[in-house]
């Protein structure tokens, strides 16, 4: 069997080490909170991601949860373990909407890159469809089209007009699907083949919905076949889930796969509606990016997903083997290593037993501290001995909003002096400098905080 190599969505990524994709009849199903799990793969809630590597650089672009927000998260890395977040100007809610896109969330990016070197994002805004385009994933970003959107909704109003991807063929023939349904029911799939501008079609769109489609097409080669992989479900339940279709032609038609779904909820290994993904490879090695529900689930009225990645096998007929949805191992290839921090023992009194102290420590961003309502939101670290620090890094439980962070320093863990304070510290990671000699920390956060991770280095 020959892998499956991905055409037209990035470039290669860095070479993987061989792995298996099968556990023993006997191993028990792997626990969603062991420390140094490597899943989910962000400190946050995403969903919808895109991925691109360019010039030594990850770029993951991803709808910021619970359930969008007025911009994009977007989030960079040199060794695809250690992220640092931002928000690109363009698209935001103000500068891309028009009287017709409904609940103008920003939703569902997908950024590509042409064969002569340029770059667009299409990008759901309510339930319309922008471009974008930049010289590099790292912007600038800007409206393609002077305002308007690329597809509005009056083109087919009994469904959404969201999830565009874009997909380039071997030959750098550029075609864009798209489409979700209406109140969780009557998805369908819609695709265009687009000019060398990338923003203006060649002829009508053509509905090539195949069985049991809900929303979020993502199309790849495989041989000499077109394989349509997509999204049934309610992501916000656990029903959400990853299928796929064949085809001989981009238009389709497709017949769904033997083994279809491919990844689906499973609750003995704590993996709770897994979809909206994208594909990419690494020395010839396939990798699915996704969403899934954070946990616990339901872990409160809010919709927040967090992006997960795990292997994938395909093969040249078009078939698609059924992926094992992970929390640890399986992405050792994807982010062998990342930055550590000095040893420590942290402290503090947490909301309950899934949200202790310890969690803020376990290097797994699936677990975050969460203080004790009516308790001070303080955080104690010791480092074992008095030793030099230079800083702290933190990762908060939502990068896009602002916290009041104070840390303190003891040599004794009596007498305490204030070394930095930052009223409304905002990001992921936070960087804190406090160049000193001491054993222990002290963090202090607002009481409806949460901790991700606090590093000391």
């Amino acid at each position: 069997m020959r892998i499956w190599r991905t055409m037209g969505k990035i470039g290669p990524l860095m070479a993987l080490p061989a792995m298996t994709l099968t556990i023993a009849a006997s191993a028990p199903a792997p626990r969603w909170d062991t420390p140094g799990d490597r899943n989910p793969l962000l400190p946050g809630y995403f969903a919808d991601p895109s991925i691109v590597h360019h010039e030594g650089r990850w770029y993951i672009f991803a709808t910021i949860d619970p359930w969008g927000d007025d911009h994009l998260a977007l989030w960079t890395s040199t060794n695809g373990r250690d992220w640092t977040f931002s928000q690109p100007d363009w698209p935001s809610k103000a500068a891309a909407i028009s009287p017709t896109a409904g609940d103008a969330k920003v939703w569902a990016p997908s950024v590509v890159q042409t064969r002569d070197g340029r770059w667009f994002m299409y990008v759901s805004i309510g339930s319309e469809v922008w471009v974008g385009t930049a010289p590099s994933p790292a912007g600038p970003w800007r409206d393609a089209r002077g305002g308007t959107p690329l597809i509005a909704k009056g083109l087919a109003p009994d469904y959404h007009m969201i999830d565009a991807e874009a997909f380039i063929d071997r030959d750098g023939q550029a075609y864009l699907y798209w489409g979700s349904g209406l109140n969780w029911t009557n998805g369908h799939c819609f695709v265009v083949r687009l000019k060398s501008d990338m923003v203006s079609f060649y002829g009508a769109p053509r509905d090539v919905t195949p069985p049991n489609y809900f929303e979020a097409p993502f199309m790849i080669r495989a041989g000499s076949h077109y394989v349509l992989t997509y999204s049934d479900g309610n992501t916000t339940k656990d029903t959400y889930k990853v299928r796929y279709a064949i085809g001989d032609t981009p238009f389709g038609p497709f017949r769904e796969g033997p083994g279809s779904p491919i990844l689906q909820t499973d609750r003995s290994r704590d993996v709770i509606s897994p979809g909206h993904h994208a594909i990419v490879r690494s020395g010839g090695n396939p990798y699915i990016l996704y969403h899934r529900q954070a946990l616990p689930f339901p872990s409160r009225t809010d919709t927040l997903r967090q992006v997960a990645i795990d292997p994938l096998i395909i093969r040249d007929d078009g078939t698609i083997l059924p992926v094992l949805p992970s929390h640890a191992n399986s992405v050792a290839g994807f982010a062998p290593t990342r930055m550590r921090g000095l040893p420590l023992r942290v402290s503090g009194k947490g909301s309950d037993v899934l949200h202790g102290a310890d969690r803020a420590a376990d290097d797994n961003y699936a677990t975050l501290w969460r203080p004790m309502p009516g308790q001070p939101a303080i955080l104690s670290a010791d480092l074992g001995a008095v030793r030099m620090v230079r800083e702290s890094t933190l990762r908060m439980e939502f990068p896009n909003l602002p916290y009041p962070i104070t840390i303190a320093a003891s040599e004794d863990g009596r007498r305490w002096h204030t070394v930095v304070q930052n009223r409304a510290a905002q990001g992921s990671p936070i960087m804190m400098p406090h160049a000193l000699r001491t054993r222990y920390l002290r963090l202090t956060v607002s009481s409806d905080s949460g901790v991700w991770e606090w590093l000391i280095r």
